[in-house]
């Protein structure tokens, strides 16, 4: 039916019904009386007149009616008791009467024919209109106001591919009551019992608030269950617009592993940045691509994106420009073993602020290359922190690693020694050093969980290391942020960390991850392969001698570690190429696990 046929059509029915309200009423009181007369034709004319106007007024032609809710009723409502008022000023004011009665009468007739005709739809399409044999029983988590409008939205949708059979929720007062005629069926302990009564092929997490431990809580219980889960966006996307509250989507392993984000500074971050000259080694990587892309947030005059490999180089370098026209971006391809080159860059640009990504960061490959992770890693630390002394930059912030803390790997043994070079760094310059250690990172490239992926596209099996074996996770946006509120924080010298929360179990990890993908374990088995050279069976994030108790901001502590002679770190540089691989290795752990003559203290 198109738009005019349609108006055409209420137009008339709405005619119908004002006409029949008021000889109804006029025929209830008195059966007797004549249809024509002047008052009837006066009080009809009125409220035809009004009822329409009104109507356009409300906009009661233009509603979809087969959706109707307390929204359409109560413009109903307000059509019906004007437009009678209207009526009665016409009766006042021409014949010099008003008929109350008739119009009491008239109104409830009036109201219930178009409050009937209009919601008739609805009770149709509610009571007759059934889940059709495709679409999928779903159980929603959470009878309250998101929960509500997922199941409105489902059930008005004939054609959504999935249908609310039963509501989950943990408040007591709705137990056993109905939710637009969806039963609350238990709480989150219930959900494994209700998902086998009712069939439940999928479940939709609607409650926006839930914190990361929360929603890991409900997931668990959900993992016991064939059922597939999916979650409503975030709370702040549903209340800015960017998504509708049916824009389900699929749980992912970020949400359970991921912590509450660290608020930041922003003042301060601003006053280091905007408007600055910003230089980002490692631009390219998983950590230092979010870094640059937190960091043109703040407007930086300039961001300098600086890394070996010409193809991600280029491929932040477009996405920055896309996204930050107004801010200059430059870009340089160059490695941090090149002194002359690094010197050569920091002249050139004379940046305020410098974030050091570029390093050797896998465990195994590390243990077989040494000397790599040493000119990587400790050169070109060193490297980066004399030009950027030298250009006199004013903060420069390494990131660094919880292996770094009494260290077993090569890999982590060179970060504790990079920081060493840092800490030194701060006492010789005018220039700010500081080191950032995090956990795992989140998707970021060697991180366990893209291998994950990959083997679970592969058809399995997922390796693992150890059943005991455990790790800190942060996301790359929370580690980004860090990274900039620790550059704004530093007064020179420390080593910041992030309060990372409770450890997880990699094979707790590996499960999420195999449920969320959809299999079971025994469609995709979980194996046992041993740990690797250079791996601890769990991080720590300092050192016992290390530790500061007090945060000095929310989340983020400090941490102080003994000094060593730098002498040791510049020796051993030296005589790189003299050392064996075993020799090289046990000289680095010794180093970095202060096993050395030259240990000075704290």
């Amino acid at each position: 039916m198109t738009t005019k046929k349609r108006l055409a059509y209420l137009v008339l029915l709405d005619s119908l019904i004002v006409f029949l309200s008021i000889f109804v009423s006029y025929f209830i009181l008195s059966p007797s009386t004549n249809i024509f007369t002047t008052t009837i034709v006066v009080s009809s004319a009125a409220l035809l007149i009004s009822h329409h106007f009104l109507a356009y007024r409300f906009k009661i032609y233009n509603r979809v009616w087969q959706y109707a809710s307390i929204g359409e009723l109560s413009a109903i409502f307000k059509v019906v008791t004007l437009s009678l008022l209207v009526t009665a000023l016409f009766q006042l004011f021409i014949l010099q009467d008003v008929f109350i009665r008739t119009l009491m009468i008239t109104w409830m007739i009036h109201i219930l024919l178009i409050g009937g005709s209009r919601f008739s739809w609805r009770l149709y399409r509610d009571t007759y209109i059934k889940r059709r044999n495709d679409q999928k029983p779903t159980l929603i988590i959470g009878a309250g106001a998101a929960g509500t409008m997922v199941a409105r939205q489902l059930l008005q949708n004939h054609d959504a591919e999935l249908c609310p059979v039963a509501f989950i929720d943990d408040d007591p007062l709705k137990q056993r009551l109905e939710v637009l005629g969806i039963p609350v069926l238990g709480t989150v302990d219930d959900i494994e019992t209700v998902v086998k009564e009712n069939s439940i092929e999928n479940i939709i997490i609607a409650i926006p608030s839930l914190t990361k431990k929360e929603l890991n809580e409900i997931f668990q219980e959900c993992s016991k269950t064939n059922a597939r889960t999916k979650i409503l966006p975030m709370l702040e996307d549903l209340m800015v617009g960017k998504v509708s509250v049916n824009s389900f989507r699929d749980v992912e392993v970020e949400d359970l592993l991921g912590r509450e984000p660290v608020e930041l500074d922003t003042d301060k971050i601003g006053k280091k940045l905007t408007g600055k000259t910003i230089l980002v080694t490692g631009a390219g990587g998983s950590i230092g691509s979010e870094v640059c892309r937190q960091v043109c947030k703040f407007n930086p005059e300039t961001i300098i994106l600086l890394g070996h490999g010409e193809n991600s180089i280029y491929a932040i370098e477009l996405e920055l420009k896309k996204q930050y026209p107004d801010i200059n971006v430059e870009t340089e391809i160059a490695d941090v073993q090149d002194r002359e080159k690094m010197f050569s860059i920091m002249k050139k640009y004379t940046p305020h602020v410098v974030y050091h990504a570029a390093a050797h960061k896998h465990v195994p490959l590390m243990e077989r290359n040494p000397e790599e992770a040493v000119k990587n890693n400790v050169i070109g630390t060193k490297n980066t922190a004399e030009a950027a002394s030298e250009a006199n930059v004013g903060a420069f912030v390494m990131i660094s690693t919880d292996k770094a803390v009494n260290p077993t790997s090569v890999m982590g043994a060179t970060k504790r020694m990079a920081e060493m070079v840092i800490q030194h760094m701060d006492i010789v310059s005018d220039t700010k050093f500081v080191a950032v250690r995090f956990g795992n990172v989140l998707g970021s490239r060697g991180s366990v969980i893209p291998l994950f992926k990959k083997q679970i596209q592969e058809g399995g099996p997922v390796t693992v290391t150890h059943p005991d074996m455990v790790r800190y996770f942060m996301t790359i946006p929370e580690a980004s942020r860090l990274v900039l509120q620790a550059g704004a924080l530093a007064k020179g010298g420390e080593i910041f960390v992030l309060d990372m929360g409770e450890p997880v179990k990699i094979v707790d990890l590996a499960k999420n991850l195999i449920k969320l993908s959809g299999y079971t374990k025994e469609e995709m088995p979980i194996v046992f392969t041993g740990m690797r050279p250079g791996e601890k069976m769990f991080e720590e994030l300092l050192g016992a001698d290390e530790v500061h108790p007090e945060q000095i901001y929310p989340k983020i502590y400090i941490g102080k570690t003994p000094l060593v002679d730098i002498n040791v770190c510049h020796r051993l540089v030296e005589n790189l190429d003299e050392l064996s691989k075993g020799e090289l290795r046990e000289r680095l752990l010794d180093i970095a696990n202060f096993r050395v003559k030259e240990l000075v203290g704290s």
